[in-house]
Order: C-alpha cells, then structure tokens, then sequence
C-alpha cells in the first residue's frame, strides 16, 4: 500500500473547512496538520481530523510533516506564503484571489518555475460535471461560432450592509473585484484566452460606516478575439444569478455554476406553428433534467456533493494527482492560467479611480483614546451600532476584534481597535486595563456541543474571569431570546421564566448562550461577578439583513419560508433601541445580578413585516408558511441518515418544542426593561417602519 500524500492547511477560517473536507474524500490524500495564527482556531480545525497544531508557518514548512499545503489566509498573505512554500519544496494549492496583482501572480509563478514546486491555482469552479458538458458541446460543435459571452456573479453579500466590517474584501474598493471576479474570468480564459479589457462601469454605490463608498455593481465590458464579453458583479439583495452564457450562431447554452445546471436553447426544423412549442419543450425536459440529476446526486451522497462541494473534490483531485504522478497539473489549474486570470482582472483595477485604492479621506487622529468601555464584538451589526452609540454619549471605547481594523475609521480619537485572542485570559487581562465597562457580544456558530463548550462557553467564562481579575465595574454580556421555551402562544415570556434544567434537546445556538448564562450567572452568585444579562428579540434597522433567520429560513433574497404559518407576533425591536438598552444596563444600579429582555412595542406579525416592506420599498417577497411539526418530522429523518448513514459525531435533535420556538409563538413582556432601564422603545409605527425598512437599507440600495 502506497504511502498517503500529507496535506496542510494554512489558515483555519471558514473556506478551510471545505478544503479539508475535500482533502478527506480524496484517494491518497490525509490531512497532516493544520497552521493558523490563532491556536485555537487551527485546534479546532485539526484536532477532530487527526491533524497536527502549528501557529508558525515557518516551522510548519521546515517540520518535513507535509508534502502540499492549501493557503487559504487573507489574499495579501498568499504570494509571501505561496513563493516560501514552494521554494521549501511543497507543493502549493492557492485559494482564489490568488493574488492581488498581477506582478503578485507572476512572481509566484517564477518561484514554482525556479523551485520545480507545483502551483495550483484556486479556480474551483472549473472542475464542475455541467462545466466539462459545456465544453464537450462546444468542442462539438453544438453552440456554433460564438459571438458572445456572459459571465454573472449576482449574489447579495450581507457583510456590505451589517458587518463584519473589518474583513479583508471591504478594505478597498478594488478588494471586491478581487474576492469576486476570479471564478468568471477563469471561466473566460479557460474558454477564449487572454481577456482585453475594454470599458468598467460602476453603480449602486453604498455608504459604509466612516464615509467610505463601495459600488455594489459593476459591469466589465471586454473582447477575446472575436467574442464580446460582458462581466456582471452584483452584491445588492438580488435573485441569485451566477451563471454563464455563450451566444453562438446555432445555440444559446446557459450553465448555472451554483447549482451545476447546464441548458442549451437551439433551432429546431420542426412546423411553423409546433415549432414554438418544440423549443419550449426541450428547455423544459433540460430543465427537468438537470433538476432530476442533482437531486438524485445529493440524495444518495446525503447532501456531500453540492455543487460548491463538488467544486472543492475536482480541484483537490486534480491538484494531487499531478503531485502524485509528477506530471504537469490539468491547465486550468496551472499558473499561466492564474496569470491570464490576473492579468484581466489587473486591467479593471487600472482603470479604476486611484487604481481601486481607497480615497475616503478619514479625520486625523488629534488625540490617543483614553477608553473606559470595552466591546467584544463591536465589527458586528449591534456591536458596531452600540460603540457608536457610545461614543455619543461622551465615552471612549476599545474594540475587541480577531484584526485590528473596525468600521470606525471616522472616530480615530474616540475608538481604538485591538486585536486579542478571546481564549488568552492574560491577553484580555491587559486589554481589560482602565475599562469599567466590558460589552460581551462574542459569538460562536458551532457543529458540535463539544465544540460549543470550547468556543462558546469556554470564551464566555474566560471573559468574566478577566473581568473578575481586571476589576471591571460590569460585564454585560449578551444572550438570546431563543434559548426560552416560546412554544405556547398561552405562555407570556418574562424574565423571571427560566430555560429549562436539561437543555440537550434544544439547538446548539439556544443550549450554548443558556449555558453560558448560567455559569455567568454561577460566578455572580458565587464569585461577585458584576454580571447583567441582555436578551434581544429579532432586531432590524440601519445596517441590519433583510435575509433575518429569526423569522424564516431563506432561499435567497426574493423567498422564505417561515417558521409557522406567520399570523403569530414577531418580537421585533430596533437597532436604536437596543444600543441605547444596552448603554443603560452599563449604567443602571440596580441593574447588576439582573437579565433584560430587549424587545420593542411595534410587533409585526411576518406576514404583516413582508407587507410592510412591500409598501415601502415594492419588493414583493415571496412568502411560504411553515409547520413546525413537518420541519420536526423532517428533522428526524435528516438525524438518523446523519449519524448512521454519515457516522457523524455529535449529531443532535432538537425536540419539537424547539421547533415550535423558533416561530416565537409565545409574546413577550418588556416591562422589567422598562422600569429598571427607564428604557423606552419606539412606539410610533409609521417612526418603527421608517428607521426599521426604509432606512435600513434592506435591499443594498
């Protein structure tokens, strides 16, 4: 038996998951270790696939523990990283954008040319089964001679409008092209060649927080030869278009990438009169073929060949099988492709203002902050909102953030931002230093309860123990309303109504943040810990998401499906009102031992919420009722094929009570909020529609 190829992964955020799941399904193939400057992070990814922790990339190339690494850090990391690695030896597989310039792009190149190393380029989508059909009927001959070539990426992007605002892709404006663009001019070059550039158009212009704008459409108008090519990027909240289209002189083939669906529209020499009705039926039966197929792939993979998963395996395989046999990679994946990719994309930045640099001229810092409130959390839609809110008042705030960039670029004397690892009790020790206030936003999506102990739980704790040992004067820390039993519309939900002693059958999200109050709430009784609970409901206004999964489970921007028949009260609240609730749980007294429900006095039912926005903005959403009992019942099914068919563990499933509690059938009482606050939320509805849908911006423009 051979001996297995060792993979490494360099940077352990969320692209890596699908990186090493890919690797796992690949022949020949065993992930060996796992690097990330955050330990943590790199543990979780390594630990439950049997790989080793490193957080120096220099000792995790000089160990001789891998043959091949993926980088999957910031886009600026990856040419430094890429040239040290493959001039050490290994192997490269760069994730998309390869780099951000072309020079960046060649210099990569040169070092795997001098160095005899692969490299990979990351341009994943082009291993796709529809794909591969669309070449085979082009070869053939099916489209005819193409004239023309459209290549769309139309898919909202949440983090413009609500954060995180400190990620790499909204530090400058030609960062967007970057993070975006690679997947359609790779198709491009792998389809006519180098790509010549002709005209760039920008439009939907958005404001961020701090002044700077970024343009949510851009139209790339371009040539290949005798092919006319137009590439469409847009990030508002649009119908889910990413999708290519050739225009040929006997055919029209349109592939949809994101669900690997492949349809091709020709002439047919049937009758005058049938003809019409032969061509609608051959797009419908490739319609139904295309569904038919990929339905059948993810019910027998139970859900593990995705296209975007799909994607992620014909890479991995390609990349590796070229390692293995010492024999040139599959072009499209070579590094003179990455260069003609690069070299398109080089040509938009040039033509861009300032070559895509930001131009926002922010204050000058005239003075140091002198912070006395701290916000864990603070890049995020309430946390952003509240430090401003903060910082209204007369305060000083330092942000806690896993960068040292925040959406505060306009407040230099007022926010400082710091980057601090949330598992390093001393590191928040120090940072924790002058504060008396500390705001724990922080937040963990987990898979598992194990994992939820750790990242969720175990933060949590770490934090009031820094607090306890900084002698904070508050820790507010932020819980959820979900962990409640919300299941009876009978059942007034107040805050003296306790979660429940045995969580276990309730979603991770709800069980973790009902854990970690109660061993914040242990600490306080037992320990002194100047701890206030905030609770909020389902908040919307400035900078909030249309796609809000506190109401429904979405498909896009233009469907939902909510979580009951949607006739019940929704526990709404602004994002105004919320900041201003937590500043006062900062402040209050009496407010210490104590947990607040943050939920506003303007209560939409969904259907109503969805009325209102069409009234407001004329986007018609279409809406679905939901059971909870069916989604249960589905549930289920889903849970044993998960942990008997898959084998995966920790699988849990959550009761019907759960289910029921997402639809948030039980109303709410703000009073304590009110009275111990003197809190008062907004009680005009034309005032709550107003600053909640027209002003948030729900559709990006």
């Amino acid at each position: 038996m051979s001996t297995p190829l060792r993979a490494g992964i360099i940077g352990a955020g969320y692209i890596a998951t699908w990186h090493a799941d890919a690797i796992k399904q690949t022949h020949g193939v065993e992930l060996a270790a796992v690097c990330d400057l955050s330990e943590s992070a790199a543990r979780d990814l390594a630990e439950p696939r049997g790989a080793e922790v490193f957080t120096d990339v220099d000792a995790l190339l000089s160990s001789g523990k891998v043959d091949a690494v993926h980088i999957l850090t910031p886009p600026n990391l990856h040419a430094d990283l890429a040239e040290k690695a493959l001039r050490a030896g290994i192997a490269v597989l760069v994730e998309k954008p390869v780099a951000v310039s072309a020079d960046e792009m060649r210099a990569m190149a040169k070092a795997s040319d001098e160095s005899g190393s692969l490299l990979a380029v990351g341009h994943n989508f082009l291993s796709l089964p529809g794909y591969e059909r669309l070449k085979t009927l082009r070869k053939a001959g099916k489209i005819g001679r193409i004239s023309g070539a459209e290549f769309n990426w139309c898919f909202p992007l949440a983090p413009l409008r609500s954060g995180p605002f400190g990620l790499w892709l909204l530090r400058e404006p030609k960062n967007l092209l970057l993070e975006l663009a690679p997947h359609l001019f790779a198709f491009a070059v792998d389809l006519f060649g180098e790509i010549d550039v002709q005209d760039v158009q920008l439009s939907h212009p958005t404001q961020m927080p701090g002044g700077a704008t970024r343009h949510q459409s851009w139209r790339i108008l371009a040539r290949a030869g005798h092919v006319d090519i137009t590439f469409n990027l847009s990030t508002v909240e649009t119908l889910d278009d990413r999708s290519l289209t050739l225009r040929g002189s006997n055919g029209l083939a349109h592939y949809d990438y994101a669900a690997d669906a492949l349809v091709v529209r020709s002439e047919n020499a049937s009758d005058l009169i049938v003809n019409p009705l032969v061509n609608q039926l051959t797009q419908s039966f490739g319609h139904l073929r295309e569904g038919l197929v990929n339905a059948t792939r993810q019910t027998l993979s139970l859900n593990r060949k995705s296209a975007y998963g799909l994607s992620f395996l014909g890479i991995t395989a390609a990349f590796y099988d070229a390692l293995a046999k010492e024999t040139e990679i599959d072009p499209r994946y070579n590094a003179a492709s990455g260069i003609k990719v690069m070299d398109g994309m080089q040509q938009v930045i040039d033509r861009l203002p300032e070559h895509g640099v930001e131009t926002h001229r922010h204050p000058k810092q005239t003075r140091t902050p002198k912070p006395d409130v701290m916000v864990i959390g603070g890049t995020g839609f309430i946390g952003a909102h509240l430090t401003r809110t903060l910082v209204s008042k007369g305060n000083d705030v330092r942000v806690i953030s896993r960068g040292t960039r925040g959406p505060f670029p306009d407040l230099p004397d007022q926010v400082e931002v710091v980057g601090v690892d949330l598992k390093d009790k001393a590191a928040l020790v120090r940072a924790m230093q002058g504060i008396k206030v500390v705001y724990n936003l922080a937040k963990s999506m987990d898979t598992t309860w194990e994992l939820c102990l750790q990242n969720d739980v175990g933060v949590a704790v770490t934090i009031a123990e820094a607090a306890l040992e900084a002698d904070v004067e508050r820790l507010v820390y932020t819980g959820t309303i979900a962990s409640y039993d919300m299941s009876d519309e009978n059942v007034t939900i107040r805050e003296s109504a306790g979660f429940g002693d045995d969580m276990s059958d309730r979603n991770l999200y709800a069980r973790s943040k009902a854990e970690c109050e109660r061993q914040l709430m242990d600490m306080h009784r037992s320990r002194g810990l100047p701890l206030t609970i905030a609770r909020p409901g389902i908040v919307i206004g400035a900078g909030g998401p249309l796609q809000h999964w506190g109401i429904g489970r979405w498909h896009g921007a233009g469907a939902v499906r909510l979580w009951s028949a949607g006739r019940n009260k929704l526990p709404f609240v602004l994002i105004e009102d919320v900041s201003e609730g937590l500043v006062r749980m900062g402040n209050a007294p009496d407010a210490i031992g104590q947990s607040f429900n943050l939920v506003g006095d303007i209560q939409f039912t969904a259907r109503e919420y969805f009325d209102a926005i069409y009234d407001a903005l004329g986007a018609r959403v279409k809406v679905k009722g939901g059971n909870p009992t069916i989604f249960w019942g589905v549930d289920a099914i889903k849970y044993v094929l998960k942990k008997h068919a898959l084998r995966r563990h920790g699988v849990l499933r959550p009761s019907l009570m759960d289910w029921k509690s997402r639809a948030h059938f039980s109303p709410f009482d703000n009073a304590q909020s009110k009275a111990m606050l003197d809190w008062t939320p907004e009680t005009d509805r034309d005032v709550f529609i107003r600053k909640g849908i027209v002003e948030a911006n729900l559709l990006g423009y």
